[in-house]
């Protein structure tokens, strides 16, 4: 979904079981940056919106290391695919499916997110 970075009033949302989850305002994303929100399960999501206006949501925990940290990470684009870099040991995540592109036997959660 793209939307234009003057619309300020909208909720982000994801999709948790069969139900959208409301986590934060739009304006809270800054193109090209991540931001960590607490899930009601007690897990954390990241979320990111790129410099398009595309926005995803995947698991903040870095499974090589446990710890909650990719909404922190470097986001860019490998053969068209965005991701997110882990500022810990630097493998890289697909923000669209979760696989990680350093290692084909690892992947984190990734979340269907609309505005409303």
């Amino acid at each position: 979904m793209t939307l234009a970075l003057e619309t300020t009033d909208l909720k982000i949302q994801l999709r948790l079981d069969d139900a959208w989850f409301t986590v934060c305002d739009l304006s809270r994303l800054l193109p090209g940056r991540g931001v960590a929100a607490l899930l009601p399960d007690g897990r954390q999501v990241a979320l990111f919106r790129d410099r398009a206006g595309e926005l995803y949501a995947i698991d903040n925990r870095d499974p090589f290391t446990g710890a909650a940290v990719l909404s922190r990470g470097l986001t860019g684009t490998h053969q068209g695919r965005p991701y997110v870099a882990s500022p810990l040991l630097k493998q890289r995540f697909d923000l669209v499916t979760g696989q990680c592109l350093d290692d084909e036997t690892v992947r984190v959660a990734a979340y269907d997110v609309r505005t409303a």
